[in-house]
Parts: C-alpha cells; structure tokens; sequence
C-alpha cells in the first residue's frame, strides 16, 4: 500500500496524515500512487475454482475450457443417436465417415500378405511359405522384417522407420519430380496425427488465427479450438464448384490482422472434404503465391490425392507447384503436406498410418516437432508398414502385380461409378442440388428446405439439415452428418455422406434415401 492511501485512510492518525501533506516529490516526479508505494500492494483476491464437485476432481464442468468448446460433428450428435439406435438393434448404414472396409470394401491382397509375414516373421521359415505365399511378397516381408530389425514388435525412431521414411521420400521424388528428405518426413499414426502436431507447433494463443475453408473437416476446428487458437474461416463458392475467391480471403486476413490477430497457417484440402472439388494448377499457383505473400504456413491435406473420378482435373501436389514456380517461392514458402493409407482403394484407416512431410521448415522447428513425437516414443508400426506398401507397390514383371493393379483399377473405376450414382441421384430430387464429387469420397448436397421445415426445426431447437438428418437417421437406418457440422454459408443447409455404399447396393441406398426425401418434402410442403 502506499503513502497516500495509508494518510487518506479515515483510520489514519493525524501524524501519519501530517507526514503526507509535508511531504513533496522531488521536481518532475511523477505523482501516481505507484511511485509513492512504500509498502507492498495487498494481495488481491483471484476468482477461486473449486478442484473438485460432487466428488469429483475431474467433473465435466470443471475440465479444460478448450476442451469443452470443441466440436466434432462427424462423431457428434447423429453418431451418438445412431449408437443408441444399434444397441436398440437398428440396422444402420454407416456413411457418417469415410471409413470403407467397414461398408464391405476389400483390403489389398498384396498388402494383408506382407503384413501377416512381417508381424508373424516365424512363417518365413516355415518349409511352406513359398507354396502358401508369392514369391514377391516373401522377399518383400524379408526385406521389411531386416528393415524393423526383426521386431516389428518394438518400438521405432519417433520419426517412424528409417527404411520406411526413405521410401516415402522416393514415392514424393517420382510424383513430382523433385528430391525429397527423408529426415523432414515424419511417419504418424494416421494423418490426423501430423495435422495437430503441426497447429500444436504454430499455436501460441488466442491471438494466432488458422485460414481454414468453409466448409471444412472439423479436424481443424476442433484442434485449432483444443489448443487454444482462433479459426479464420474462408468460404468457399458452392455456385462455382466450391472455388476460392483470393480477393475475398485477402480482405479476411487483413481485417483479423487490423484486429491485431496474427495469422499462422493456412489449411486447403484437395481433394476437397466434404466439397469433392479438386483444384486446378492455377488454384495451386495463387495458394503458394498467398502464402508467400502474406507469410502463412501452408498446410495441404493430400489424404484423398489419389481419389480422383474425372479426367479435366488431375490430382497436382502443391509441392510440385511449389517447385515448378521457383524462387523466391520454392525457397521460402513453408509447407506442410499430408497424406494417409486409410483412403484411396487401401482403406486402412484402422491401421493408423500417415506421414507429414516438411518443406523449407527452420532446422529448429524440426527439431522442436522431433521432440514433441518423442514424448509418443513411437507411431505404430503396423501403420508404418502399411504406408511402405502403399508408397512401393508391387512392379510390373513382379508375382503379384498383375493381381495388385487389377484390384486397384477396378476398385477406382468403382468409386468413379458410385460418385456419379450419387451426383446423380440427389440431382434428380426437388429440393436438392449437388456438384460433382471430382473427388475423395463424399458427396455434399445442399437442402433447399420449405418454410414449414425450418419452423419445425427451429421449434425442436435444432439446426434445419440436423433436424432433417435426424428424421432421415430414424426412418431409414442411414447414419449422414449435417453440413453444419462442417460451416456453411448463413441460410443454406447440407448434409454429407459417402460414396462408399457396396456398387451392388449403391442403387437401393440411393433409391432409399430418395423415398425418404420425398416423403420429407411432402410432409413440409
């Protein structure tokens, strides 16, 4: 407390008051309370928060704020009413998420015969493993059992395998035609792993801001949230096939930075989830351009490269972009890339495997993300061997590739026939309209929904597409995700589902989903 406040103090006695009003500064000082402090401030009473309610430490109401405001619609509200319903023994269908092998899709052969050789390496010196297993998938499981050091069992470099590391690095080399470093690769647990080692790494707080699309995949929202940041939304342009509009994000980056925000990253997903839309190399071009520009991370989620279903626009890495504009951009612009073995015709999205890759990242940020994997010890190695297989495939003239690239042309040529069994079929309703799904896995049509439909959903409190969602989940057993979930522009509706449906099942799910539009519509009309 200082002197001031002591004389002003109605119990002050008249000598200390007299010692105040004799006293003088010295010239120019300044005569704040603070410069006449003597003694220290009183200690002030912070808000205090219980550690505990109703007996318990970790009460709901009491966890992490960050924690509790994060949202991921793709296992939200539906999911949750879609559990309760199988338990009630509902039968479902499951196209909340691109998770294929759970809707019939088969596993590579190729693939599951390595990996059953590498996590049981005893087989290969059974007297029978040439006569039970093609030639090239002993060598194979040979030469990655040598890779792990016989133990597939123990733990890895927490980078992931340095065998596995290189291979992938060979794979970016023949895709775009440039070099890549294999000790700026980081193997992870699924590419939703690297994704939020990367935000947990450019995060400081509030104040940092992610661009990321709208709509996007609430992986984004939900970690930006988690750690503490802001997301800066960009929308995409349904009315030009989901398109950027670079004027419209300039002026968003310059409003939040004339808000003092600063802006860290920047996220693109192409092919695009949930939109479907693949961009061009111009669109390529302007994002490394943007980022150059204006000093952002470039993270690009290249999870779906290689679902594509139309020829018009092929599926480009932004790191080949990058690279074909040579400097200043190729040296400077920081970019992420991120890809996955659980989409394309693999599908092995319970096996957790993904990979990050670095480009013109500070030597000692990557030693900061090296140590920030090393607190995990290591990503699952199972994942790790399923990304060398997916990165070195079979080869022409080898046992097993005829069979390899049947299964894989057939089952791409599949999902090409399925995206425009769903296109088409929602486009051929009232009341719904759908742009091509170019590509990845999902189609996102927008609802246009009659008044007599929003009043009943905004009586039962609900989102109009989750309402819409909810009544489809109880009628027809079919498990969407509202496109709310994922940000949409103010007054439209969508919802998002698969395109993963078995194709001999594919006409009856549409078929189903049409009766029970139609039925809808008529109810609201």
């Amino acid at each position: 407390m200082c002197v001031r406040c002591i004389a002003k103090a109605r119990n002050a006695g008249r000598a200390v008051q007299a010692l105040f009003q004799s006293w003088q500064a010295p010239a120019g000082a300044c005569r704040s309370a603070r410069c006449f402090s003597s003694l220290p401030e009183p200690a002030v009473d912070a808000p205090t928060r219980p550690n505990e309610l109703e007996g318990k430490v970790a009460h709901p109401s009491l966890l992490n704020e960050d924690l509790l405001k994060a949202q991921y619609a793709v296992r939200g509200e539906l999911y949750m009413k879609a559990m309760d319903l199988q338990k009630a023994g509902k039968e479902l269908i499951f196209t909340n998420v691109g998770n294929p092998q759970q809707l019939g899709q088969l596993p590579i052969k190729f693939n599951r015969e390595v990996t059953s050789l590498v996590v049981a390496p005893f087989l290969l010196d059974h007297p029978a493993v040439t006569s039970l297993y093609p030639k090239d998938v002993v060598e194979r499981a040979r030469k990655l059992n040598k890779m792990f050091g016989g133990a597939v069992g123990a733990y890895t470099d927490s980078r992931g395998n340095a065998g596995v590391r290189q291979e992938v690095a060979d794979f970016i080399q023949r895709r775009d035609g440039y070099p890549s470093n294999p000790e700026h690769i980081f193997l992870t647990d699924g590419a939703s792993v690297a994704v939020r080692l990367l935000l947990n790494a450019l995060i400081r707080d509030s104040n940092d801001h992610i661009l990321v699309p709208i709509p996007q995949y609430p992986l984004y929202s939900a970690s930006i949230q988690l750690y503490g940041g802001t997301l800066l939304p960009y929308n995409l342009k349904e009315q030009t096939g989901w398109s950027m509009d670079f004027n419209e994000i300039t002026r968003s980056v310059n409003d939040a930075r004339n808000r003092g925000a600063c802006v860290r990253g920047m996220v693109f997903i192409n092919p695009g989830n949930p939109t479907g839309q693949c961009l061009t190399e111009d669109n390529l071009r302007d994002l490394v351009k943007f980022a150059h520009q204006e000093k952002v991370v470039l993270m690009a989620d290249e999870v779906y490269q290689p679902n594509i279903y139309q020829e018009e626009r092929p599926f480009i890495s932004a790191k080949k972009v990058l690279n074909d504009l040579g400097a200043p951009y190729s040296n400077d612009v920081e970019l992420a890339s991120f890809h996955t073995v659980s989409k394309g015709v693999l599908g092995e999205c319970g096996l957790r495997g993904g990979y990050v890759e670095l480009t013109n990242f500070h030597p000692g940020t990557i030693d900061e993300l090296y140590k920030a994997v090393s607190i995990n010890l290591s990503p699952n190695t199972v994942g790790q061997v399923a990304m060398s297989l997916m990165v070195n495939p079979p080869q022409p003239g080898q046992e097993s590739y005829e069979e390899w690239k049947k299964e894989h042309d057939e089952g791409l040529a599949s999902l090409r026939r399925r995206a425009h069994a769903m296109t088409d079929g929602f486009n051929a309703l009232e009341g719904v309209t759908c742009t091509f799904t170019e590509g990845a896995m999902y189609s996102f049509p927008r609802l246009h929904l009659p008044p007599k439909a929003l009043a009943a959903a905004q009586a039962a409190g609900k989102p109009a597409d989750t309402f819409y969602c909810l009544q489809l989940l109880e009628e027809t057993g079919i498990v969407t995700v509202p496109g709310s979930g994922f940000g949409q522009e103010e007054g439209t509706f969508h919802l998002r589902t698969t395109i993963l449906p078995p194709e001999d099942k594919i006409q009856d799910f549409v078929k189903l989903f049409q009766d029970f539009h139609k039925k809808f519509m008529a109810k609201y009309a």
